[in-house]
């Protein structure tokens, strides 16, 4: 167990919707798995506290009852709630699940085919009043409250204004993480009927937002502390282009507001000892084992097995956010036989991707394999065999996909947007020069640039072999740990309850 930065263990709760292995459409599903554990290995005490959805009764983890039920009252009824209890794998942190099937027994988390839920404020708000009371279950009472995402927001506005007296509430520190700014949880403002905060709150300076309720904005007005997953996203939101109507509140709050980057887990992405992998491989010989790696998964995805030619991966959503109109555009001129470069495509999304991508590849067979949907196997897999990464996302608020490629020596080729510019770092003459070049940005965010970028990476690849090993190098050799992650949320944790303290005995 690693010592915190402070000597005295904090109590810390955790509310997501989401966490693995119990519930995940996400990344927010990967922090609040990770995050926690992390935290607990630095001797604090962490409970997470979740929505007990379909799909936690199907991951196979162990639930038990506990002795508590909660009860609220909402839109015109009592609405009771079983409190249940697991664990995280390694059994350091509990997880309580509120267990209201009418609002969590479904499909999906948050919608279907047709849209989002009808009754979604009524479910996340009717969490969040259930949160409340199995923090009252708690054996200590919590330093610090950590919520994410819009489906999270009451809680700080509930704190602040004391809701249902909660004795823990006088001494509680609430941190609010926006892990994508633009969802947030906006409702028409007769719902304001159901959180019980009353009608003074909404207002333009608190949880109303052009008329509309807006949950994502209530958590960053009322809460101590703010973070987002990137420095570089924390600077973007605070911008009409990337703040999605809320630019004007995260200026008025930038004091607290801090990016921390989204970890990652070695045990589970690492190349030694990936499970995935027909060849494990590390620092010392990534040559032979990528070698090894790309020829298994030509073979599979029915590729040309010719070693002259570098394989480019891209893994994630299709959808305009991640830059596939510029890939689609820009992959037409690398396709064919003249091509100089092969391309494995994993993902799922907008169907005129779909289209596009599945009559690229069966036209080019032998340079382009594309799997329409998700695999953790090939995800892994990929990221092992190919040489380089694509990553030209419109705004990336953190990205994992470029962390795992730097660690498995692949070059990610990325616009430097959010948490990809914090992460990788342009190969230009002075970071050549200074060895600390890790992959290749954008110049521009359009097709010719894409293009160039990709041009300048594989020219590279060819025609200067040594540069190109000491990227790989310099890129297998970052710490993108959690235990990095959980440091600063640690800090930042102890400054809110210092700043807090200092203002109550001001």
């Amino acid at each position: 167990m690693t010592a915190p930065v402070d000597s005295s263990p904090l109590n810390i709760v955790i509310l997501t919707t989401e966490a693995v292995p119990f519930a995940k459409t996400g990344g927010l599903a990967d922090v609040c798995g990770s995050l926690p554990q992390q935290l607990a290995q630095r001797g604090h005490k962490v409970t997470v506290i979740m929505p007990a959805f379909r799909q936690v009764f199907s991951a196979g983890q162990t639930i038990e009852p506990t002795e508590h039920n909660v009860s609220v009252a909402i839109a015109g009824k009592t609405v009771n709630a079983r409190l249940l209890k697991s664990h995280l794998p390694g059994d350091q942190c509990e997880v309580l699940l509120i267990d209201q099937p009418s609002y969590y027994d479904r499909e999906q988390l948050y919608g279907d085919a047709q849209g989002d839920f009808w009754d979604n404020c009524e479910r996340f708000t009717f969490f969040c009043r259930a949160a409340l009371s199995a923090i009252d279950t708690l054996d200590s009472p919590p330093d610090v409250v950590h919520c994410n995402d819009w489906q999270t927001g009451l809680i700080p506005a509930y704190i602040a204004n004391r809701f249902e007296s909660h004795p823990w509430m006088d001494h509680v520190a609430t941190i609010m993480t926006i892990h994508n700014m633009a969802y947030q949880g906006q409702f028409w403002h007769w719902d304001m009927l159901l959180n019980g905060l009353g009608w003074d709150q909404f207002t333009p300076d608190k949880m109303e937002f052009y008329g509309h309720l807006n949950l994502l904005k209530t958590g960053l007005v009322f809460a101590d502390s703010i973070t987002t997953v990137s420095q570089r996203y924390a600077e973007e939101i605070q911008q009409p282009e990337f703040g999605c109507g809320l630019d004007g509140v995260l200026r008025n709050r930038h004091q607290v507001l801090s990016g921390i980057v989204n970890g990652v887990d070695y045990q589970i992405w690492d190349p030694a000892t990936d499970e995935h992998l027909d060849a494990h491989y590390g620092i010392d010989d990534w040559k032979a084992g990528k070698r090894a790696n790309r020829s298994a998964l030509r073979q599979e995805m029915g590729l040309e097995d010719n070693p002259e030619i570098p394989l480019i991966g891209l893994i994630g959503r299709l959808a305009d956010q991640k830059g596939w109109d510029l890939v689609t555009e820009m992959m037409n001129n690398w396709l064919g036989e003249g091509s100089p470069v092969q391309w494995v495509v994993l993902g799922t999304g907008d169907h005129r991707y779909h289209q596009t991508l599945s009559d690229l590849a069966s036209r080019y067979s032998k340079r382009l394999a594309v799997h329409l949907g998700f695999s953790d196997r090939l995800a892994h897999r990929i990221e092992a065999a190919s040489d380089m990464f694509l990553m030209p996302s419109r705004y990336e608020p953190c990205g994992l996909n470029q962390l795992y490629s730097l660690r498995y020596g692949t070059v990610p080729i990325v616009n430097p947007t959010g948490g990809l510019s914090d992460t990788v770092t342009d190969a230009n003459e002075e970071t050549v020069r200074l060895q600390t070049a890790t992959g290749f940005h954008m110049s521009h965010y359009n097709a010719r640039s894409l293009g160039e970028t990709l041009d300048r990476a594989v020219t590279t690849y060819r025609e200067n072999p040594g540069v190109w090993d000491q990227i790989v190098a310099t890129g297998m050799q970052q710490d993108w740990s959690w235990q990095q992650s959980a440091t600063r949320y640690e800090q930042i944790y102890l400054e809110t309850i210092d700043r807090l303290h200092g203002a109550a005995v001001g």
